[in-house]
């Protein structure tokens, strides 16, 4: 009476499957398949390597499809109109909206060119529902810099429908920066 073996899935779709009934009755598998391998938030396991993919679980990279030029003083939102990848499909107008309640690991990055000497700040902000996250620059180099990148990355928790999109903001100087199309902005649900 009691099991035998006790095998619940966890290893499934690896050669090898591992008992947890505490009787020592690891076994090889060949052959089997998995019940509901296309269901939404299922992870797959390639058999050779023991890789872990899991073809829903939320990702993005988006860049800017052309230069944003003469950025106005003020805050201004990015334009992310090239997804590189959205798996998913919750990335849409330069926003990402969390599809599940989780903690999301958010990563921002600026190629800036034409920066004013003359401008008091250059920073970007990381706006989640929750709260912003912030970078910035006092751009006072004694002359205009030609290229200046800025990034950062951080984890927030954010609930099913929060948003999260980029702005930057420049107080002082002249409108004369400009955005690159190496910029971006990329996510994944992480926990």
């Amino acid at each position: 009476i009691g099991a035998v073996a006790e095998y619940d899935g966890s290893s499934a779709g690896v050669a090898k499957w591992y008992d947890n009934s505490g009787n020592g009755l690891d076994g090889s598998v060949s052959g089997a398949t998995l019940e509901n391998a296309n269901a939404v938030g299922v992870q797959r396991i390639d058999d050779t390597t023991g890789a872990v993919t899991m073809p829903e679980q939320p990702a993005f990279l988006a860049h800017p499809t052309t230069q944003q030029a003469n950025i106005a003083t003020g805050g201004v939102t990015i334009a992310f109109g090239t997804e590189r990848f959205d798996q998913g499909g919750n990335f849409a107008s330069n926003t990402f909206t969390a599809p599940v309640t989780g903690r999301y690991q958010l990563s921002v990055g600026f190629w800036l060119t034409q920066l004013d000497a003359a401008a008091d700040i250059y920073y970007i902000s990381l706006i989640t529902t929750n709260r912003a996250y912030y970078d910035n620059i006092d751009p006072d180099f004694g002359q205009d810099a030609v290229y200046w990148g800025m990034n950062f990355s951080v984890l927030v928790d954010m609930d099913a429908s929060d948003t999260a999109y980029v702005t930057i903001t420049q107080t002082g100087g002249s409108a004369q920066a400009d955005i690159s199309t190496d910029s971006y902005f990329s996510g994944y649900l992480v926990c």
